[in-house]
Parts: C-alpha cells; structure tokens; sequence
C-alpha cells in the first residue's frame, strides 16, 4: 500500500509532542506547538488525576454509584476487553468496594491472551461477568464494508457496538453507572481525521449500504439519539475511574502481571487481532498514520515519557514484516475472502469521512448545545 495524507502540505512535527502533518487538519502556533498537545495541557490535563483533589472527587463518586446500587445486583457495569486499562479499571472497582458486572463485547477477534485475561481478571476479583456475542455474519460485513470504503475508521462497527453493548447490558439490569477504561493519561489526543465519530448513523448507514451485501437486523447500533436516551431517560453515566487515579501504564502492566495473572498481547490494542492489524499496518501504510504517535503524544504532555524516548520509538516502524504477513492470510480467510481480494481492499485509493455524507456540522452543534446545557452536570461526560 502507498501511503498519502489529504493535504499536500510541508511535512511539520510538533516542537513539544510529537504530532505532525499526519493529521491533515493539525494547526501550528508560533512557537511551533501544535492544536493537540496545547488543547490537551490547557483543557483536557484538568481533568486528569490530581492528588486529593482527585481522591475526594472518587470516593464522592464511589458513594454515588453505592447509593444508586441500592436494591440492585450490581452498582455498575464495566467494558473488559482484556486490554490493560480496562483491566486496570476493574480492580480500581473491586478494589473500592463496587459490585461490579463485567460486559466483553465479542465480536469474533478476540486474541487467546485476551480471552485469558478476561477469564483470570473475573475471577481474580470475584467479579460477574456477561459476553454480548455479535452476530458474525452481519459483523463481517460490515468490515468488509468499511475497508471497501477505504476510511481510516475501519474499526466503526466495533467502536459502535461496544457502547451499544454497555448500556444494553446495564439497561438490562437497571444498572445507572457504566465504567470505561478510557483515560486521559494515555488516550487523551486523538484527532479527528484519524478516527471519525462512531455515532455518526448517517456515514455509517452509507457506508454500510454501499459497500455491504448484509441486511443489518441484529447489530446494535449506537447514534446520539440512543445515546441521549439511556443518559436522559435511562440516566445511565459513564463514568472513567483512571482519570481520578495515578495511572502509568507500565506500573499498570506490571501490576497486573503480578496479581490478577495478566499476560501481554504484544502490541496497542492487540487484544483484538483484528484492531492491532488496522492499528500497527493498515493506517500506518495506508494513510500514513502511526497510531501509536497519539499515545506518545498524550503520554508526554501527562510528563510520563521525554519527547526524545517518543521520537526514538517512532523510528521503526509500529508492525513486523513477518508477522503482518500472517496476519494477511489469517484475517483474509476469517473474513471469507481471498489474499489477493484482501490485498486489492488495502490497496484500495486512501479516502476520508468528508469523501461520504456525515452529519459532522449536525452533530456538533447537538452535542455543544448539549455540554452547555447540561455543563454542572455528570451526564455531560462524553
């Protein structure tokens, strides 16, 4: 696959972080610092963990979730994917004395170590836990849908259904407090044209019924209006317990190695086969995009990792020849094509969100009015 970027601009890296001109939509100040890294130290580091400021806010929130657990089974509900941070999470839980059900969203990519993870986490912690299996017939071709569609946003199917599964499972069982693993030490710069909006159902049904063969009846989609209804009628929170705890994620991995018999998957977010190839090979050749360049970012400006340590990392390339290759030939067949079909998707020409009809001015403007409106409140947490 060639690699190309939407602008024809002069290559740029950041002077603080290490973002560059990889983000066709990234804006340089006069010192040479870019959009990202000064939102995320002038806006988003604020809500990151700060010393008992932080710790009084969490055992505030604690009581919040005991209290509305009241009667019920369960206090909350919390998205495992075996990773490190929802791993992580769910002991900070366990740990503060919630009543925690476990929620994996399986949609057919799950690595062995991952399954493992789950099942040693779950048990390690005496926790609950409930699988949301996606129909794999729709689920694949929806995928196949996506990369025929040549987006970076391959992974959409599964970034939507597992919020979807969330709230379905906490509905399910009047549960008002969801926990993610999401944090802003590790994931807190992201840009847009790297990642589109999920919840987007208008570019989503497009691409689904322009490059699909499957009538959708099972998957759970998962828009703002079905958002707004589990926050405005179900008040259903999603709450991020890493943002009020000190969390280094090397610490993290090594702390759950040792106690909850947590093992490595070898690479960001290979948890999932399917999530590492599109991550480590498939943005990086295809678009030009190192993904792993916006974990190094955040990680700088939370004063985790130098700059210099980043931009060492960021020399090699974020996959291995070899195992790429074996990737190719395993996702291929899962996806029930063959390798030469496979390799004529990747080489597909490289096109953006914009290249498809999206509601982005639409759905900004909702959830700004949102923020606004319902800004002294927890629900405004997206």
């Amino acid at each position: 696959m060639n690699s190309t970027h939407k602008a024809n601009k002069h290559y740029q890296l950041c002077n603080r972080c290490v973002m560059d001109t990889s983000d066709p939509d990234i804006v340089f100040d006069e010192d040479g610092n870019c959009n990202h890294c000064n939102e995320f130290i002038n806006k988003r580091s604020k809500h990151k963990y700060n010393g008992e400021e932080s710790e009084v806010k969490l055992n505030h929130l604690i009581d919040e979730m005991k209290q509305a657990g009241k009667g019920k089974k369960y206090d909350c509900v919390i998205g495992l994917s075996g990773g490190i941070d929802s791993c992580y999470a769910a002991y900070i839980a366990k740990q503060k004395g919630l009543r925690v059900l476990a929620v994996h969203l399986d949609n057919g990519w799950n690595s062995e170590e991952a399954v493992q993870n789950i099942k040693n986490v779950a048990k390690k912690l005496g926790i609950d836990y409930e699988s949301y299996v996606l129909d794999w017939e729709e689920f694949k071709d929806l995928q196949l849908a996506f990369l025929k569609a040549s987006v970076p946003e391959a992974e959409t199917p599964t970034d939507m259904a597992i919020p979807a599964s969330w709230h379905i499972i906490a509905a399910k069982y009047n549960v008002k407090y969801i926990i993610s693993g999401g944090n802003f030490a590790t994931e807190g710069i992201l840009p847009k044209y790297w990642h589109y909006n999920a919840k987007d159902l208008r570019y989503f049904n497009h691409i689904q019924k322009s490059f699909g063969r499957v009538r959708l009846k099972k998957f759970p989609k998962f828009d703002f209006k079905r958002e707004m209804y589990y926050k405005l009628v179900k008040r259903i929170k999603i709450v991020y317990l890493l943002n009020y705890v000190p969390y280094a994620k090397e610490e993290a991995i090594e702390f759950l190695k040792k106690e909850l018999d947590w093992k490595y998957y070898g690479g960001k977010h290979y948890e999932s086969k399917y999530t590492g190839f599109i991550q480590s090979y498939y943005l990086y050749e295809k678009f030009g995009i190192n993904y792993l360049r916006a974990t190094l970012a955040t990680q700088i400006c939370s004063g985790e990792i130098a700059r210099e340590e980043a931009l060492k990392t960021l020399e090699k390339k974020p996959y291995n020849l070899q195992k790429v290759e074996d990737e190719k030939k395993y996702l291929a067949k899962k996806l029930g094509i063959t390798e030469v079909e496979f390799e004529s998707i990747l080489d597909m020409k490289p096109k953006w969100y914009t290249s498809y009809p999206n509601n982005e001015k639409k759905l900004g403007f909702i959830y700004d009015t949102y923020r606004r409106v319902f800004k002294k409140e927890k629900l405004a947490n997206f």
